[in-house]
């Protein structure tokens, strides 16, 4: 890390990095002389040719390690794949200098780090004033905890304003009342709430297990996961307070994950390309909250890198923004959401390199990799590069080289500090699975889409260990440092102390991912609520125009004519009509009742339109949507039951409709 005389910090590119000397055996790790006793001659011979440049190539200024510096390390085993991988990006860099690019770290005082915070929780109306409805909806779906966390920020912005007397900000307590300690607005209840954030007494929800991936590595005991009540609301009832753990020691062996059972409440799970972009980007707003209140809860200061944007690469593959690398691809394949050379480097790997031994841990040939490169930039969109001639090691080498050489980092660098506290910080499984869940929820969409696909394949590495003798936590440590290794000349104490927390992220990541990627129900629940908030205090606007008060008056007049009135009381409660554009019986009326699911709705299209039974158990093409009234867009699980539904959402209209892949 390197310091300028304008006081900004700034990350250079891997190939600085320099192995440390010491760290590897006075952390309690193998010895070189140890790892050779039980590897085969060839691989013994490569990985001490490693080794000795590691422990030979320390840096003039490497500071000096011990235990103490870290607070988690390794139970009963060495990070050897870590390292022999942090060597292998640093000679692929070496021979890259030209690629070089800056990262620039800003220095903020506190009052600026809590205004950035606002405005990415979508309150930047608290300090310009404007749009107050817009903060107002928001502001009114809070629980108590993430309330009090959004007035903490707010005060220590505030605080700071005025004693540099940049410009007259507003009290605490114009925004949150009169006392300090409690918001002006009504906060959702801690006890389970639905969907649209009401209490409702009608039926008791009936759970349904749903198996995470990996199982077969797990205890025989699972621990129930609950999505219907806030992470922070939880921690702030249980009257066990959670001691930030010292020098924590993660286990290597696999077996020690526990397993988790989420269960299926009658609204059904939702994953993230379940709901609309408009109503995820409030999702993120309210998990920023959400993991800022579940810190707090804990007593663990959320720290936040500020940084600068980097500018990448314009054309290409490597080194290209995920934005602008998609804009790419999809003028040649619209809806495109991952990458297409991530794809086909997947695709490839697939197909020749899930059973080939040590396929991510051995590299491939330097030489090879480096003109493989040259010919996908220059001839990939052409359609005529021969994927024939990839091995697998060598794409396993340009698979990890795109993730690497990303200008901002996969999992962002604005909440690496997160990423780390998570493992540092919180000594439960579950509590960690909780904070990790709301970091996925808060990435871009692109890092997201690309990251899902990359677990994905991992999970399938993983599923062949038999074959390719790579276990989860062999993944994991090859994989951690091309994913949150800092990038900085003095980087080497981090990186040494974050070594087994990145690996123990990615090991989460990877055994958890089919929890990582539902939307948290309490989430959904809430924007719900923002949008009705939101919608009530449109009506409110459109009811000062005079014009508009005259349509709304001539409108009621309608309704109120006999006609209208009998069209109404024909319509029995709990009757939807369902639209499917798609089908020869283009509409529905569908009577609901206590047991009715979507998937029941789509057997009855499929029955009416395909002419012969009904059958239960098929495959439909096509999903039931819930579009409009508190919502954006929906794609309802077929287990949901409807009538809770409806009586979440009785404005919303029922669509069927091919879901988006």
């Amino acid at each position: 890390m390197e310091i300028k005389d304008s006081g900004s910090v700034v990350l250079t590119a891997y190939h600085s990095y320099t192995p440390p000397r010491t760290p590897l055996l006075q952390q309690g790790f193998d010895s070189p002389e140890s790892l050779r006793s039980r590897q085969s001659p060839t691989i013994r011979k490569s990985q001490s040719r490693k080794i000795n440049r590691m422990l030979s190539n320390e840096s003039l200024h490497s500071p000096v390690f011990n235990r103490s510096l870290s607070q988690v390390s390794v139970d009963s085993t060495s990070m050897e794949d870590f390292w022999c991988e942090v060597e292998s990006i640093k000679e692929s860099n070496e021979e890259r200098q030209e690629g070089n690019m800056v990262m620039e770290v800003k220095p903020a005082d506190e009052g600026e780090l809590e205004a950035e915070w606002l405005q990415e929780v979508g309150l930047s109306t608290l300090i310009s004033g404007t749009g107050e409805e817009a903060g107002q909806a928001l502001l009114s779906t809070l629980t108590r905890t993430q309330a009090a966390a959004v007035q903490k920020r707010y005060t220590t912005y505030t605080q700071t304003m005025r004693k540099k007397n940049k410009h007259t900000v507003r009290d605490v307590r114009d925004i949150f009342g009169g006392n300090d300690s409690s918001p002006t607005f009504d906060p959702i209840p801690v006890s389970p709430i639905p969907m649209n954030g009401l209490q409702l007494s009608r039926i008791k929800p009936v759970w349904k297990p749903v198996k995470s991936c990996l199982e077969k590595a797990s205890p025989s005991v699972a621990e129930e996961l609950s999505f219907e009540v806030s992470f922070s609301e939880a921690i702030a009832g249980d009257n066990k307070i959670q001691e930030i753990p010292k020098n924590q020691r993660i286990k290597k062996d696999d077996s020690a994950l526990p397993k988790f059972i989420v269960w299926k409440s009658r609204f059904g799970l939702t994953e993230v390309g379940d709901l609309s972009l408009e109503d995820m980007k409030k999702i993120r707003y309210l998990s920023l909250i959400e993991l800022t209140a579940f810190y707090d809860a804990l007593g663990i200061e959320l720290k936040r890198n500020r940084t600068a944007r980097v500018k990448g690469r314009e054309n290409g593959l490597f080194g290209v923004p995920l934005t602008m690398l998609l804009d790419n691809d999809q003028k040649k394949l619209p809806g495109t959401k991952v990458p297409l050379i991530f794809q086909k480097l997947l695709q490839k790997l697939e197909e020749s390199g899930l059973e080939t031994e040590g396929i991510l841990r051995v590299p491939g040939s330097a030489l090879r990799v480096k003109t493989l490169r040259q010919e996908l930039e220059a001839t990939f969109y052409e359609d005529n590069f021969d994927w024939n001639q990839v091995r697998s090691n060598d794409a396993a080498g340009l698979l990890k080289m795109f993730i690497r050489e990303l200008p901002s980092p996969l999992f962002t660098v604005e909440y690496l500090p997160a990423f780390i506290a998570l493992v540092e910080k919180i000594s439960k499984i579950k509590l960690q699975l909780q904070a990790l869940h709301l970091l996925i929820m808060l990435l871009p969409d692109a890092n997201r889409d690309v990251a899902k696909a990359l677990l994905q394949f991992l999970k399938k590495v993983v599923a062949n260990e038999d074959k390719n003798k790579m276990s989860l936590w062999n993944v994991s440590m090859i994989l951690a440092p091309n994913l949150f290794m800092c990038k900085g000349k003095s980087a080497n104490q981090e990186e040494m102390k974050a070594a087994a927390s990145t690996a123990h992220i990615v090991r989460l990541l990877i055994r958890y991912q089919d929890i990582l990627w539902t939307v948290p129900s309490f989430l959904i629940s809430q924007v719900r609520k923002m949008n009705d908030a939101a919608a009530t205090n449109t009506k409110k606007q459109l009811t000062f125009d005079k014009s508009v008060r005259k349509l709304l008056r001539r409108k009621t007049m309608e309704r109120e004519r006999p006609e209208r009135r009998r069209e109404q009381t024909e319509v029995p409660e709990g009757v939807i009509r369902v639209y499917a554009p798609l089908h020869s019986k283009v509409s529905m009326a569908v009577q609901l009742n206590s047991r009715t699911k979507a998937k029941d709705i789509l057997a009855r299209f499929h029955c009416e339109n395909s002419h012969g039974p009904s059958d239960y158990n098929y495959e439909p093409s096509q999903s039931l949507y819930e579009i409009g009234g508190n919502i954006g867009e929906h794609c309802l699980d077929p287990d949901t039951y409807m009538l809770d539904v409806y009586h979440a959402n009785p404005q919303a209209e029922w669509i069927l409709k091919p879901k988006a892949s």
